[in-house]
């Protein structure tokens, strides 16, 4: 791909200009567009007729841009995260009828929790995270199931770098962290309050996938202070036990050649 005089690839530009759409702002002008993606407004307007042209870029009747169907349908084609939410979705099913708050399910993508389903009660109170919201690993029940069954390269990665103060609950401290991870891997869960989101508390479990490794953690987020966990913590592990087995059974058989 040509660079610009910058030496950044076409690549990176368009994943600049995708990447700038989100919950809180989907739609834009072209100006706005190039101004958050931080590309000249000539470059932002010849990239976006090109992906307009290909769909993954939509534009309005008003003028304004948003994300393309067509970037929902190649980000889902073989995708390991459309594959484990079906599989996950009876089960989650289950904990939310238990919980009746929020159900996530996130997997760990380049640095950080990524959040790829979630079932919510229309009359709960809490903000809770959203599908294709990111958080910081630390920062979260979630992140830190994933974390404390990675790798220990990647548990170091993770501790060495930046540990922002999500609130004033936030974990920051890598030795503290690494005794909580090895408190999760003693119990099975992890249940630390207001790490994330003051008002809640986060209870989350390990989901294995085929080969033995962590795939996912899923979370159910209930109010703090209530006595939840003992009995969040069992439907949970039932139900994280269910998508294990059900990812197992769906895995493809190894090809001989």
């Amino acid at each position: 791909m040509a660079n610009s005089p910058t030496g950044e690839s076409v690549i990176s530009r368009v994943v600049r200009l995708m990447s700038a759409f989100d919950r809180d702002l989907p739609t834009m002008t072209l100006s706005g567009l190039a101004r958050r993606a931080g590309l000249p407004l000539t470059t932002a307007h010849r990239l976006v007729d090109d992906l307009v042209l290909h769909g993954l870029i939509e534009r309005l009747p008003d003028g304004n841009l948003r994300s393309g169907m067509r970037m929902w349908e190649l980000a889902a084609r073989g995708s390991r995260a459309l594959n484990l939410r079906e599989v996950a979705l009876p089960y989650m099913d289950d904990v939310q009828a238990a919980v009746h708050q929020h159900t996530t399910l996130a997997v760990l993508d380049h640095g950080t929790v990524l959040y790829v389903e979630r079932l919510s009660s229309p009359d709960s109170s809490l903000r809770a995270a959203h599908i294709a919201q990111r958080m910081p690993i630390h920062a979260s029940s979630s992140g830190l199931v994933l974390l404390a069954y990675s790798a220990p390269a990647v548990q170091a990665e993770v501790l060495s770098g930046r540990l922002e103060q999500v609130t004033r609950e936030t974990i920051t401290d890598p030795p503290l962290i690494r005794k909580h991870l090895a408190e999760i891997r003693q119990r099975g869960f992890v249940a630390i309050p207001g790490i994330g989101v003051t008002e809640w508390t986060g209870i989350a479990v390990p989901v294995f996938g085929p080969d033995g490794t962590v795939a996912a953690a899923l979370n159910a987020i209930v109010p703090r202070g209530e006595a939840a966990v003992p009995l969040t913590v069992p439907a949970l592990l039932t139900a994280a036990h269910g998508i294990a087995r059900a990812l197992k059974a769906s895995a493809p058989e190894p090809r001989r050649f």
